[in-house]
């Protein structure tokens, strides 16, 4: 049996016997998710730190097939960070500024352990080196990501399915590039988020929290940097972008809308994709499919374009712009001069 799906098997039975341990730990200490807002989709109280159990599978699974080199230790030690910050805000629920603090120091251990974005493939030919630009733009990278699973993060079983189809794109662009340890680690993030998906998915009996949310976003964001980032494609950036296109045009647009009506980035509206897909008359089950399939869409076009010239890769990219422009202006997402009517 191939090294990464062995390693896909014990993240996801691993995932799959600490999630019911979790829930009742969660019981225990009083880290519900409890309805007391029109934003809430679910009735009843609910645990909300599902997300120990994939990091502890995926933390897990690691020691066990990978040799811990630094690269691996350095994701290691930064999700670490941020899921104690996950934790912590599902808690206690933290200001926004001090885990945006924490999700740039989980980002700086990263950086410190050499997981950087430096080089960046000229379409035309050759490299850019990136020099001092580096650190900035790879803790961007990161911290957009971070947030934007987060963000997606709003009924059941989005957020982790979403993660687990980015994951297997990632994981077959890798076996494309013949990365190895990349292949590993992404099979590893992809069992560990599948093996949580039956206790979230509707209707859910566990969240996964930002502690979750958080985790897996930062990962994704890590093992694209040393993966699809880091190959000689010409479409290189490009193709984490469009495999984690959903949350990242969802979360950027979201963002427009705020800034643009003069409200708060961090503050929570109803204008996102799901709550767009669900004012129209779909339920939580026909929204989250809609959505996979969205994903996995986009997935197996940033896997099509890892295979392709520069010339057909730009023809796909500026139909796929288009369509999300249009779909986005059927549903409201970038209807930006209308947020009040997002308001909760």
């Amino acid at each position: 049996m191939k090294t990464y799906i062995y390693a896909f098997i014990v993240a996801l039975v691993l995932s799959y016997i600490f999630t019911p341990i979790v829930k009742k730990f969660a019981w225990k200490i009083g880290a519900l998710d409890i309805p007391n807002d029109t934003r809430r989709m679910h009735t009843r109280p609910i645990p909300r730190i599902g997300g120990l159990a994939i990091f502890g599978a995926f933390v897990l699974t690691s020691i066990l097939v990978l040799p811990l080199t630094r690269t691996v230790e350095g994701i290691l030690l930064g999700s670490a960070f941020i899921v104690a910050l996950g934790v912590f805000d599902d808690i206690k629920n933290l200001p926004a500024k001090i885990k945006l603090i924490g999700q740039i120091a989980a980002a700086g251990i990263l950086v410190l352990y050499g997981i950087r974005v430096e080089w960046v493939t000229n379409p035309l030919g050759g490299m850019f080196y990136l020099g001092k630009l580096s650190i900035p733009l790879t803790i961007f990278w990161i911290v957009g990501v971070t947030n934007a699973l987060n963000f997606i993060d709003g009924l059941d079983g989005l957020a982790a399915g979403v993660a687990s189809i980015a994951s297997l794109a990632l994981l077959i662009v890798a076996i494309g590039e013949g990365q190895e340890h990349v292949v590993i680690l992404t099979a590893i993030l992809t069992g560990s988020a599948i093996g949580f998906l039956p206790f979230n998915f509707n209707p859910a009996k566990i969240f996964m929290g930002d502690t979750g949310a958080m985790f897996l976003g930062f990962v994704l964001a890590a093992i694209s940097i040393e993966g699809a980032i880091k190959s000689a494609a010409a479409i290189a950036l490009v193709v984490p972008i469009l495999i984690l296109g959903l949350p990242i045009f969802d979360t950027a647009f979201a963002i427009l809308r705020r800034a643009v009506n003069g409200y708060p980035i961090m503050k929570a509206d109803k204008g996102h994709l799901h709550h767009r897909l669900m004012a129209i008359g779909l339920n939580q089950r026909q929204t989250v499919l809609i959505l996979y399939s969205i994903s996995g869409l986009l997935g197996i076009s940033a896997i099509v374009l890892s295979q392709i010239g520069l010339l057909e890769a730009g023809m796909i990219l500026t139909v796929l712009v288009g369509i999300a422009v249009v779909l986005g202006h059927q549903l409201g997402i970038i209807d930006i001069k209308n947020t009040k009517k997002f308001d909760v």
